[in-house]
């Protein structure tokens, strides 16, 4: 799936940056074009991979370069003001080589949570191609100003969007962590899902074609009738051996000491398939119920089989009740490993979501309070107890 990504915000410049990288490595190509917008300077300047033309300094009259303090509200309207600046990069993206826009960004700052929503919203106004996003929830521990920033932008963001995907750091931040290596752990983490996910079906000249492709329909049909969506995601290394052609890849025997035994790869594949969907979750949240999924295995070819990826489509048809769930396989000569990608989409049961904004309902009722709380205290101060003093105006 070709991709345009549009990183908005210091965390968005940052993924979409690793994007780049990721595509640059893999050879996966599926990143179109890459642009990165932010109101602070020396964000954009710490980029490396982001060409320095797709880098957007917006809100220079109202901040100076200097970003936006967490202020969101800002960040939107700075967003509205100076759209034309954004459009200006936009414009150089071959569009009709993108299947798809994605709009990345950190929810609980300032500058992507509320610059975000208005960029998907004008995306969304000029051009045919989906516009999805995906945004980044702050831990619990980052404080209640971003906490109450990432529920009014999500609230905000997943109307704008044709699907909005969710990456929820809490549930990825290791105690005791650093700061920077936790959010360049975490950025891999993305880059690795999503990677996966987008790359499945993007074949090139000489490359392996897979048995049951996965292309850029598929998952524009998964992602279909809007909505939240997670991702999961399980591996295992496997010991790469030459390939026997189709034969071996639907029956495990390709006549030689290679052959693999079509029972334990087909055992691996639905193995990989329960730890995707019940293990960690790019949002935590309870599957059943889950609209659509879709299921994506990539591996060296002689490693997939058709039956493993039908049982596991299957399974995943009876865990989240769904109709709607497509599968295909991904493969990867040389990879080494054999993972299970899985889209669950139009998600619902999701704990964290309501728990961001309870959170969230209390800090604005604690900002409210401290801030009238703030003006009676600087009246006291200022005012004299006779009131006998005159203002100058």
């Amino acid at each position: 799936m070709k991709l345009a990504l549009v990183g908005f915000g210091q965390a968005g410049g940052k993924i979409v940056d690793s994007f780049v990288d990721y595509d640059s490595r893999t050879g996966s190509d599926i990143v179109r074009a890459a642009v990165a917008v932010n109101t602070a300077k020396a964000d954009l300047m710490g980029l490396e991979n982001i060409p320095n033309e797709q880098r957007v300094l917006i809100g220079q009259s109202r901040v100076k370069g200097h970003g936006v303090g967490a202020d969101n509200e800002l960040g939107a309207e700075i967003a509205e003001e100076d759209i034309d600046e954004v459009q200006g990069a936009v414009d150089s993206i071959p569009v009709h080589e993108v299947d798809a826009f994605l709009v990345v960004a950190g929810l609980g700052g300032g500058t992507g949570s509320g610059g975000a929503p208005v960029l998907a919203k004008h995306l969304k106004r000029i051009y045919t191609e989906p516009v999805y996003g995906l945004g980044v929830l702050p831990g619990s521990d980052e404080g209640g100003i971003y906490t109450l920033n990432a529920a009014r932008s999500f609230q905000t963001f997943v109307r704008e969007v044709d699907n909005l995907m969710v990456f929820d750091n809490d549930a990825w931040r290791k105690t005791g962590e650093s700061v920077s290596g936790g959010y360049d752990e975490i950025n891999e983490e993305i880059v690795k899902r999503f990677g996966i996910l987008f790359g499945a079906g993007e074949v090139e000249a000489g490359q392996e074609v897979a048995e049951s492709v996965v292309d850029s329909s598929e998952i524009i049909n998964t992602l279909s009738g809007g909505g939240v969506s997670t991702v999961g995601y399980a591996s295992e290394e496997v010991e790469e051996r030459s390939s026997g052609g189709l034969l071996s890849r639907l029956t495990g025997d390709d006549g030689g000491s290679d052959g693999l035994d079509t029972a334990h790869t087909t055992n691996r594949i639905t193995s990989l398939v329960r730890k995707a969907a019940l293990g960690r979750l790019t949002l935590p949240c309870e599957i059943e119920g889950a609209e659509r999924a879709l299921l994506v295995m990539a591996g060296p070819p002689q490693h997939l089989n058709r039956k493993g990826i039908e049982r596991g489509r299957k399974w995943l048809e009876e865990q989240t009740g769904s109709m709607e769930v497509r599968g295909g396989d991904y493969p990867v000569s040389g990879s080494g490993f054999v993972a299970s990608v899985i889209l669950l989409s139009g998600v619902t049961n999701v704990p964290r979501i309501k728990e961001l904004q309870q959170v969230a309902i209390e800090a604005q009722d604690n900002i409210d309070e401290i801030r009238q709380e703030s003006d009676e205290n600087l009246d006291s101060l200022v005012s004299d107890d006779e009131d006998e003093l005159e203002s100058l105006f």
